[in-house]
C-alpha cells in the first residue's frame, strides 16, 4: 500500500483539488462559504484544494454536494469511456491512505457523470481511528474479506465475508474491523 503523499499524487494527477478551485471560483464562493457548507474548516478546504491533505471520502462527498456536483465528477479523469476495467491487482497496488486510517481505491474514476461511486476499501485492526461521519446520499457495503462492526445511528452491525447493508447516509455512521484486515466494496449514490 501506497501512502499519503502517493494519494497525493493521485489527487494532483486527477486535478481533484484543481477541479474543486475552479467550481468554488466559477461559482464566485469563498472558502469559508463552502467550509461552513461542509462543516469544515476553511483551512482544510484551501489544502484540498491545493492538494496539500488527502480528503476523506466523506469530506469530498460534502465538497461535492456545495457545489453542486457528484463525487465522481469530482474524480472522473478523461471522462466519456463506454466500459472500465480495472484488474484486482491493480486496484490493490493503487490502494491509498487516508487520515482515517484506512486505504482507498476509487474504482471507474475515468468514467464520465457516473451515478455512483465505488470504491474499495482496506481496514487494519488497530489503524482505524474512531470516527463518525454523515453526508447526502446512500451507501452499499459487501464484505469481500473479513469481518467489521458498522455503527449507523444507534445501531451497531457484525459485517462478515460476503455480507451487505445498504443505508442513508444521513445517518451517522462508522466502521471498526474485527479481523486483523476487513478487505470491502463501498458504493456511494
Amino acid at each position: 500500500m501506497k501512502g499519503a503523499s502517493s494519494l497525493n499524487n493521485k489527487i494532483n494527477n486527477l486535478n481533484i483539488g484543481e477541479r474543486i478551485k475552479i467550481l468554488r471560483t466559477n461559482q464566485k464562493r469563498t472558502l469559508q462559504e463552502i467550509a461552513e457548507l461542509c462543516e469544515l474548516s476553511r483551512s482544510m478546504i484551501s489544502k484540498i484544494e491545493n492538494n496539500k491533505t488527502v480528503p476523506s471520502v466523506s469530506a469530498l462527498i460534502k465538497i461535492a454536494h456545495a457545489l453542486g456536483t457528484t463525487i465522481s465528477n469530482l474524480l472522473e479523469n478523461n471522462g466519456f469511456l463506454n466500459a472500465i476495467v480495472t484488474s484486482r491487482q491493480k486496484a490493490e497496488k493503487s490502494l491509498t491512505s487516508t487520515d482515517k486510517g484506512y486505504s482507498i481505491y476509487p474504482y471507474g474514476s475515468e468514467y464520465h457523470e457516473k451515478k455512483m461511486q465505488p470504491f474499495l476499501f482496506v481496514a487494519k485492526k488497530g489503524q482505524v481511528k474512531t470516527h463518525e461521519v454523515s453526508h447526502e446520499g446512500e451507501e452499499f457495503i459487501y464484505i469481500i474479506r473479513g469481518q467489521m462492526k458498522m455503527q449507523i445511528g444507534e445501531v451497531e452491525y457484525l459485517l462478515n465475508t460476503g455480507d451487505s447493508l445498504y443505508f442513508n447516509c444521513l445517518q451517522k455512521h462508522g466502521i471498526m474491523p474485527e479481523t486483523d484486515e476487513v478487505v470491502y466494496l463501498d458504493i456511494f449514490v
